[in-house]
């Protein structure tokens, strides 16, 4: 299960990694500090928390695509760095208006719309870029150390966003937020990429968007596997995210029990990225199908009101699960999309997984009301256990190969990078699978 390391002899492999770790320190700190500030605002209330984080994610949906062209035609690092730029300013902003007791709900929103803008460009690009950094027979093992140090840093934020708060403040901790932007701006500004993309100049913003979609549509095996996720997304959200909470307060001894279980999963997130350098699999998309069984394993237990123990065994599991998962599916798309379409179809997968992830957090508390909290939890865990097999039944997901590169294909690797033996294949700021 060790990871290997030698692969970070690659300064540009490093740098990536450490920018990414850096930036989702940050931005795990965010949410707690932004929370804060929005309930202890003069008449601060829930709604106007909802409403600052749904104008985030409004932009994130309504701007992914959008990025997807932009990492297309300029070169990737570039679109990174100006991303990173970009929201390390809004969050500048907002912790400027927070420090001076000028915040409101309506100007932390519309922040909140500039910087899930810049993250909506951020992703395809910084999702796509690691074919140009590294040899295909290596991506696996890079996605799957760009997924551990992100989980890292994502942790690290988390554990020490309440202490932070508590000491200096909501405002300077959001300062900290946005200074870790433009670390990550500068750190991702010396990335050498391989080849270069074909510039601003070509076809039209909608004809790129036009030929991306058919690029995605193209291929059965990614609108297969985008289709599942999505399912699965739609009924993990809400009875993880929604019910779970709800049976932990009623249950399990409320919020320290549910922390419990979500410090399992994460350890879980960890354990998963470790695993997947080391995974070898002929047909990948057949071991990602199935590992979407092992996703709502702790709801079934949560259905039951099983001892929080027993409930963070499995959310270990589901989360080690999650991680292997995205190693894969994002590896595939590495290998098999061509280079110049990788961003876009990325971003159509992005907007695939996630477009009724929010329609899964609204039912499931009218649902659990209706049939019981526990037939709920227990029909949406068969349900995402019966998605994984019924994807197999395309023949393109079965039969996708991870590809084994010849000296033709393989870029050149750079004198002073050791190559380690080849390993295979494949790989995104929630913890929902697809996100990145």
């Amino acid at each position: 299960m060790a990871v290997d390391f030698s692969i970070l002899k690659d300064r540009s492999v490093l740098s990536l990694l450490s920018a990414r770790s850096i930036s989702l320190l940050g931005n795990a700190m965010a949410p707690v500090a932004l929370a804060f500030t929005i309930l202890q605002m003069p008449g601060g209330s829930a709604t106007d928390l909802g409403l600052v984080l749904t104008a985030r994610l409004a932009a994130q949906v309504v701007f992914v695509l959008i990025g997807g062209v932009i990492a297309d035609r300029l070169p990737k690092h570039r679109v990174m760095v100006g991303a990173d730029i970009v929201a390390g300013l809004a969050q500048a902003t907002v912790a400027t208006l927070v420090i001076a007791e000028h915040a409101t709900p309506l100007s932390l929103a519309f922040l909140a719309v500039v910087s899930g803008a810049a993250a909506a460009v951020f992703e395809p690009a910084s999702r796509s870029v690691m074919p140009q950094l590294i040899s295909r027979d290596l991506l696996q093992a890079a996605n799957a150390l760009l997924q551990l140090s992100m989980r890292g840093g994502s942790i690290i934020g988390a554990a020490i966003a309440g202490v932070l708060v508590a000491l200096i403040g909501s405002g300077p901790t959001l300062a900290v937020d946005a200074a870790s932007f433009l670390v990550s701006a500068v750190l991702l500004s010396g990335l050498r990429l391989r080849s270069t993309a074909p510039g601003a100049s070509g076809p039209s913003l909608l004809v790129q968007l036009r030929d991306g979609w058919r690029e995605f549509i193209a291929r059965q095996w990614v609108w297969g596997m985008v289709s599942q996720l999505c399912f699965v997304n739609v009924l993990l959200a809400g009875g993880f995210y929604v019910l779970g909470p709800v049976v932990a307060k009623e249950s399990l001894g409320g919020a320290p029990a549910w922390g419990v279980v979500l410090t399992a999963q994460a350890l879980g997130f960890v354990v998963g990225s470790t695993m997947a350098s080391r995974v070898h699999a002929r047909y990948p998309l057949r071991l990602a199908a199935l590992l979407t069984m092992g996703f709502p394993l702790p709801l079934l237990l949560l259905a039951v009101h099983a001892p929080v123990a027993a409930i963070a065994v499995l959310a270990f599991a589901a989360g080690a699960c999650i991680d292997v998962y995205e190693v894969l599916l994002d590896t595939a798309l590495q290998q098999h999309v061509p280079e110049e379409m990788l961003a876009r179809v990325m971003s159509y997968e992005s907007v695939g997984s996630f477009a009724f992830v929010p329609l899964g957090l609204a039912i499931a508390g009218p649902v659990s009301a209706s049939v019981g909290t526990g037939q709920t939890l227990t029909g949406a865990a068969l349900l995402i256990m019966i998605a994984g097999p019924v994807v197999l039944l395309l023949p393109s997901v079965r039969g996708l190969r991870g590809e084994e590169p010849t000296k033709a294909d393989t870029p050149e690797v750079p004198a002073e990078v050791h190559r380690p033996s080849p390993v295979r294949q494949e790989s995104g700021d929630a913890d929902i699978p697809g996100a990145q």
